[in-house]
């Protein structure tokens, strides 16, 4: 079950966090893994401990916010599942604050990331899924993005909310033809705090728990699978619980 044997998959942001997670996991159920991040080493690193455990993966690093790499690095290549992680404020650290006291400067890098690095992926790989009459497109979006939240982050959430409906939209118009588009989201994940906010932070959930990296790859896996063919336009809470719509 969740066989990706014969399938190339794309993770973007694949170099920390989730994304690694989600690379190792699609690799470990037989997919190659293009492992994708803005920096260079990082890829690597992920693809030379995927090789190491026996699964194929290669590096390709790229700026997703850029379009022009974006068809550039994926020029020529079949992808059959394309994972769209990369997200934050891209390269940049995101900053913190109620959106009244944001400038327009401060909204561009997570909307670039978390929006319009979605279209640039995502636009790249559909035309090839199409003709081969099969994919797998999956978003790690937020619960930011489609309930809220109150912690500063209203451009993220901006980014977030607009790639889920992305997303959807392009599931509609494409279901006829073998190709799926999900997204994942996800509720507050254990690369997110440290120290003495995490078990603050996990007594609000109700599995009192953050979530991990492989939490977030196993939906991936079912998702980017054959067994998901009948799965699509949905934006799926992997929350503990703490998201429920």
């Amino acid at each position: 079950m969740f066989d990706l044997s014969n399938k190339t998959a794309l993770v973007t942001g694949a170099g920390q966090n989730v994304g690694a997670g989600v690379a190792r996991t699609l690799a470990s159920q037989g997919a190659h893994v293009v492992v994708n991040d803005v920096a260079a080493s990082r890829a690597a690193i992920v693809a030379d401990e995927i090789a190491a455990a026996d699964g194929s993966a290669e590096p390709l690093p790229f700026d997703v916010t850029d379009g022009d790499a974006v068809r550039e690095a994926i020029a020529g290549r079949a992808i059959d599942i394309l994972v769209n992680n990369a997200g934050n404020a891209g390269a940049e650290a995101m900053a913190v604050k109620p959106f009244a006291q944001t400038e327009p400067s401060d909204w561009v890098g997570p909307l670039a990331v978390n929006l319009e690095g979605v279209m640039n992926c995502t636009h790249a790989v559909l035309p090839g899924m199409i003709e081969q009459g099969w994919g797998r497109i999956i978003g790690v979006v937020s619960g930011a993005g489609t309930v809220g939240v109150n912690i500063g982050v209203a451009a993220y959430s901006a980014g977030k909310g607009g790639a889920a409906g992305l997303l959807r939209s392009v599931a509609l118009e494409v279901a006829p033809t073998g190709v799926t588009v999900n997204s994942i989201a996800l509720g507050l994940m254990s690369n997110t705090a440290g120290g003495d906010i995490t078990e603050q932070l996990a007594r609000a959930i109700p599995t009192r728990r953050l979530g991990t990296p492989e939490d977030a790859a196993a939906l991936c896996a079912y998702l980017a699978s054959e067994e998901a063919s009948w799965m699509t336009a949905q934006t799926i809470p992997l929350a503990g619980g703490a998201i429920t719509s």
